[in-house]
């Protein structure tokens, strides 16, 4: 049997292999045309996420819909700072932009909404203390909350001394309080003798 109908089952079976999303560009590399595609979004079976990428509209509501938006837009960026001390829950700050980091030489991300800020890393400051995490079928990177102080230290200027004194404290009490590992990530981040007073005080 051919036609519509058996067209939208397929192209929802297709949906249900990946997991209930997919990128458009997807679908047309499995012979799906444009034309059908765009007939389930408007017929309310699929809806878009983020520009490009699609899902199935009876799945569960997707959480963090702006992270999913902006880590589908730039994959290879690491949630930072903020946004991953907020990831972290050491942090009372509601992030206002999503900030990611890029390496070096990698063009900075933008975005008009959700609002993203860019930053470069270099070297193992920005490839190490990595984390891999699934939401809502997006792979997604965030340091973890070691590496991600370490980096609020070395950006303590840009986003206030307070906040990072907070998330240190927060850090103490929420999680593993893990002074070796803190203080591995300062040397790498070339922050270490801003950072040792602060974590002394802490033990």
């Amino acid at each position: 049997m051919s036609g519509p109908r058996s067209s939208r089952s397929q192209l929802q079976t297709l949906f249900r292999q990946h997991g209930g999303q997919l990128r458009l560009s997807e679908a047309l590399e499995q012979g799906i045309s444009r034309y059908r595609f765009y007939q389930l979004r408007d017929a309310g079976v699929i809806e878009p996420v983020s520009r490009g990428l699609y899902r199935l509209a009876d799945m569960p509501p997707v959480e963090n819909p702006d992270l999913v938006a902006a880590m589908t837009r730039f994959p290879g960026a690491v949630l930072c700072l903020i946004s991953a001390l907020d990831w972290h829950g050491i942090t009372t700050q509601i992030p206002h932009q999503i900030h990611l980091a890029v390496e070096r030489d990698a063009r900075l991300p933008v975005l008009e909404y959700p609002p993203v800020s860019g930053y470069r890393f270099s070297g193992q400051a920005f490839s190490e203390g990595i984390e891999r995490v699934n939401i809502n079928g997006i792979t997604m990177q965030v340091y973890n909350a070691e590496k991600t102080l370490a980096d609020c230290f070395k950006f303590r200027n840009r986003i206030g001394m307070d906040v990072v004194l907070e998330a240190l404290e927060l850090y103490r009490t929420r999680k593993t309080f893990q002074p070796g590992k803190l203080m591995e990530y300062a040397r790498l981040c070339r922050v270490a003798n801003v950072m040792a007073p602060y974590v002394e005080a802490k033990l």
